[in-house]
């Protein structure tokens, strides 16, 4: 039962219309209120004026018909809506980062939406531009940001909505680069420009604290001023000799940035080397889009290593920061990320700032950016008394501390919440109140520390004073953008409050339930279980070497088991509080990896079986096409990747933690994130859990299946007439046919007669075999030369059956595994290769399988024209032939579908390509990647040089290779089935 005393829960339960619409009747209730104030307002704008829709027309046929038709249509398509919709409402909805919006906030969009307005200018949206006016006042004070003017020497914060983070971040390095360029700017105007009369005496404080005449700065000493220093110029200016920002900007009009270009002002500077920004290696993709939008160059965006809580590495941060510093390669800014959306980690912004502060010292100086678009808004839940108490410099100073943090209840880590209350010494921060706000798209912000740097976008200089703020969209990249977003984020923000017992309560609420899945994560397998379940944030004992079972017991026994309640009630001393604190990741999303084991208790230990094990379970726990009903789905979770460029040593950590071969394959992750703050009551994520768990052991059984080794039906390709040859039709996807076989058999002369006969109607012959088959057993039986004897039928390549023979296996010539460790990392380059074999009078070709996916390409009796005969125990054993003018690198992946070939494919009958022939320095049996050098050399002896003619016998293959045969879902008839939907609809016009 929920607990009726609590009335901060009380409190949130009455801010959303509820997983059950339990508050749709207050939701109704405003609506009315709305839509009879829209009414309101409008007969009450010159009342005198005529009806222009008289009732008359209201009751024409003609009208009644559209407005039938119109409803009839609104009614299907808000049917459609509700049972097609992801229900990011229901606490089962543990995926992305969406939720049910609050209701103030939706009441708040649907007010304006009413009206309107556009943000881009006040004629437009006098009351929507307050509003976002106002937002800003209240993000800025909820991150900690000064907004009294009359504070001396702290700048005063300024924010504004943007569309979305990426926008926000675009924004902030726009930012970034024009402070960077400004004083360059100002040095030429100075020098040669309007500005000349201040040369001989005009100064300022350097980086590193020297006071210097400014026209005696380097470029290098110009590039590393403080953003305060920069700012205060103009002001510098005004007090000095009175110069006016109007006069300043127009000084500085044609050496602007914004006006001639970063390239000029690099070329008059002889700036070399690009200046950089430096993020940790998780970063957003909007960072290098923004790189690139800005002329910046996406390049040019450094990422740092991450550790192994997937924060940004701090020793490798310095080492890049003091090789800028040795070689004078300017730095823009260094970003923190405060929440990544992948694992919800905060990067430890409170110790960046004092390594800038410490780099400050030596003579580099760049900002300091919080991409908090996720973590923003927890900042709500500190305490208001440490979080608006001014900082110049130290966010901690005058604050205390414990070792759990300034509040020790707090359902976050200690190094969460100091990085928190650093906030408010960023330079400027991304925050999405979408996200973490509850707030409906689109409705990201960006706050500046100095309000000063918004001038930095505009053609306009950084003002001296507050300046207009009428037209409020003259700011940012966006022109026309919804007020509904504004005035939705500033109603949600004023109702809910952005303190501990407003946004604080329910995100407190939201990361507590965070804690509950991450406990479940960390302890709900044993050795016992089919599989393993890996959360990426370690145990407290897995970092300190503690008893890590010892531990998961304890959870087991003390959380799992316990309703919060129970939990609070037996824990007196706080120590399972404390061990709760310190599960999952820094804010609420838990990122964690299972793996599958074989029956025999052992771990799967091939990253491709685990990535496809996990990639099974999450397209049964999301939507993965339109045409899914998303109310079939009891529990939402997503997935990411964990890629061992941006990981690395955090990759190969939780790859060892699973159990996984450390490789460096990309790594797939789930993913659950929590912003309901209702799943903790009933039980309910124990139901959740074991939803989970029935999915995942299903799927176990699959991929021991699919790794399982036995007989199975195989198929073979026939080549040849003199000899046969049989090539095995491989698959990736399966143990027992994850294999590159060539083999040399016999074939008893009816049965021979029967091959050639079906040879003779069908381009291509396909042999299967008549009963499951072990090749394992086939292949030892040949090694130990004792009969290798199976039945078969054939097949034309259109699978229109040929007869039944027997086959005896009289050569293995080929025989390596294809299993994901025995795989290269790469495609080649600079050739295409294939296994070339067959006897003195018919040769064959077989494309070597290296990577995947693949191709199967093969080629009977081709014609060679080489300037040296092959001997025939060349071709008996199996040479190497590379096609020497196709690189196979650039075709892949090839796209041939259902059997058919694009226009004009390149391997086909009557074909010619120049070709080189190696003798195959591997044995048979040899597997394992770089079977193959990059180029040529290296390849053993070469044998002969040419040309090959493909003839006839061709068979192309790229679907049965890379085919999952167990997975049955199919896309093609998706389109079809929307635009089904969607024509119900429109048979309510009719």
């Amino acid at each position: 039962m929920p607990n009726t005393e609590d009335t901060s829960h009380q409190a949130i339960s009455s801010y959303f219309i509820g997983p059950g619409a339990e508050n749709l009747d207050h939701f109704k209730t405003n609506i009315e209120n709305i839509l009879t104030e829209v009414k309101n307002a409008r007969d009450a704008y010159f009342p005198e004026s005529p009806k222009f829709i008289p009732d008359e027309i209201r009751t024409s046929a003609e009208f009644v018909r559209l407005t039938t038709n119109f409803g009839n249509a609104v009614r299907k398509a808000a049917q459609l809506m509700g049972k097609h919709s992801v229900p990011f409402w229901s606490p089962r909805y543990e995926a992305h980062m969406a939720a049910d919006c609050t209701m103030v906030s939706l009441l708040g969009y649907f007010m304006t939406m009413l009206y309107n307005p556009n943000n881009v200018a006040i004629e437009a949206s006098p009351f929507s531009t307050a509003a976002e006016i106002l937002v800003g006042e209240q993000l800025c004070e909820m991150l900690g940001y000064n907004n009294n003017h009359g504070i001396p020497d702290l700048p005063t914060g300024w924010g504004h909505i943007t569309c979305d983070g990426s926008v926000a971040n675009l924004e902030s390095i726009w930012v970034a680069r024009n402070l960077k360029f400004y004083p360059l700017s100002l040095f030429l105007a100075i020098q040669e420009g309007e500005l000349h009369f201040v040369a001989d005496s005009f100064e300022v404080e350097t980086c590193s604290g020297e006071r210097k005449r400014f026209t005696k700065l380097s470029t290098w000493e110009l590039l590393n001023l403080q953003s305060d220093t920069i700012l205060n110029i103009p002001q510098m200016l005004n007090d000095r000799w009175g110069v006016s920002p109007t006069f300043i900007e127009k000084a500085l009009e044609k050496y602007n940035i914004q006006s001639i270009g970063k390239a000029a002002l690099e070329e008059r500077f002889n700036i070399r080397k690009p200046i950089q920004y430096m993020l940790s290696n998780t970063r957003h993709y909007s960072w290098p889009k923004g790189g690139a939008i800005s002329g910046i160059g996406s390049d040019n965006f450094i990422g740092i290593k991450v550790d192994n809580e997937a924060r940004v590495d701090l020793t490798d941060l310095v080492a890049k920061l003091e090789q800028s510093l040795e070689s004078q390669q300017a730095v823009y800014a260094v970003v923190a990320i405060i929440g990544s959306t992948e694992e919800g980690a905060v990067d430890r912004l409170s110790e960046i700032l004092r390594i800038r502060r410490q780099f400050q010292r030596k003579g580099l100086s760049f900002l300091v950016h919080a991409d908090a678009a996720w973590g923003g808004y927890f900042a709500s839940m500190l305490p208001r008394k440490i979080m608006t108490q001014a900082a110049k410099a130290d966010p901690f100073e005058g604050v205390e501390t414990t070792g759990d943090g300034f509040v020790p209840d707090l359902s976050l880590k200690a190094d969460t919440q100091e990085d928190l209350l650093a906030l408010k010494c960023a330079d400027s921060i991304t925050i999405d109140p979408h996200k973490a706000g509850y707030i409906p798209y689109p409705a990201g912000s960006l706050v500046y520390r100095d309000e000063r740097m918004r001038y930095l976008v505009t053609w306009t200089v950084p003002y001296i004073g507050r300046g207009s703020l009428t037209n409020i969209g003259i700011y940012g990249v966006e022109g026309s953008k919804p007020g509904a977003a504004a005035m939705s984020t500033w109603l949600s923000n004023q109702c809910i409050g952005l303190g501990e017992n407003g946004y604080g309560a329910l995100l407190k609420e939201a990361s507590f339930t965070s804690t509950r899945f991450a406990a479940h994560w960390a302890a709900m397998t044993t050795h016992k279980d089919s599989f393993i379940c890996v959360p990426l944030n370690r145990l407290p004992a897995e970092i300190s070497g503690g008893d890590v079972e010892a531990q998961k017991k304890f959870i087991r026994e003390e959380i799992l088991s316990k309703s919060n309640a129970e939990i609070v009630a037996s824990d007196p001393q706080k120590h399972t509080m404390t061990l709760l604190r310190a599960l999952g990741s820094d804010l609420n999303i838990n990122a964690f990896a299972i793996n599958w084991r074989y029956p025999d208790g052992t771990i799967n230990d091939d990253i491709e079986e685990a990535n496809y094990f996990m990639l099974r379970v999450v397209k049964r726990l999301s939507i993965n096409s339109p045409s899914e009903k998303p109310t079939d789905i009891e529990f939402y979770l997503t997935s990411t990747e964990f890629k061992h460029e941006e990981y690395g040593a955090c990759a190969e950590v939780f790859m060892d933690r699973l159990g996984i071969d450390v490789s460096t394959q990309n790594l797939m992750v789930l993913r659950n994130v929590v912003m309901s703050a209702f799943p903790t009551e009933h039980d309910f994520i124990g139901k959740l859990i074991k939803r989970f768990r029935k999915v995942v052991e299903e799927e176990v059984e699959v991929c021991r299946a699919r790794n399982a080794v036995g007989p199975a039906e195989n198929s073979f390709i026939m080549q040849g007439a003199d000899e046969i040859f049989l090539v095995y039709q491989p698959c990736f996807q399966e143990a027992k046919r994850r294999r590159q076989l060539i083999l040399r058999v016999r074939l008893a002369p009816n049965d021979l007669d029967k091959y050639l006969k079906a040879k003779g109607s069908s381009e291509t012959v396909i042999l299967k075999t008549a009963n499951a088959t072990s090749l394992e057993t086939l292949l030892n039986a040949v090694k130990t030369n004792m009969p290798a004897i199976f039945k078969g039928k054939l097949f034309s390549s259109a699978g229109k059956p040929l007869g039944q023979i027997k086959v005896s296996i009289a050569q293995i010539i080929k025989n390596r595994s294809l299993s994901s460790k025995n795989r290269d990392k790469k495609y080649p380059e600079t050739y295409m290769p294939f296994y070339l074999y067959g006897t003195a009078t018919q040769r064959h070709i077989s494309h070597m399988l290296l990577k995947s996916p693949n191709i199967e390409l093969s080629a009977g009796n081709v014609k060679l024209d080489l300037d040296t005969d092959i001997e025939t125990s060349e071709l008996s054993r199996g040479a190497i032939l590379c096609f020497t003018d196709v690189h196979e690198a650039p075709m892949q992946p090839f796209s041939v579908k259902n059997g058919r070939l694009p226009r004009g494919f390149f391997f086909r009958s009557g074909q010619k390509f120049n070709v080189k022939v190696w003798r195959d320095l591997k044995k048979a049996e040899n597997s394992g990647p770089g079977l193959l050098p990059d180029t040529f050399k290296g390849m053993g002896p070469e044998l002969a040089s040419g040309t090959i003619e493909l003839r006839d016998d061709v068979y192309v293959d790229s679907e049965g290779i890379n085919k999952d045969p167990f997975d049955k879902s199919s896309g093609d008839e998706v389109q079809e089935e929307w635009r089904e939907l969607f024509q119900e609809i429109r048979d309510q016009l009719v």
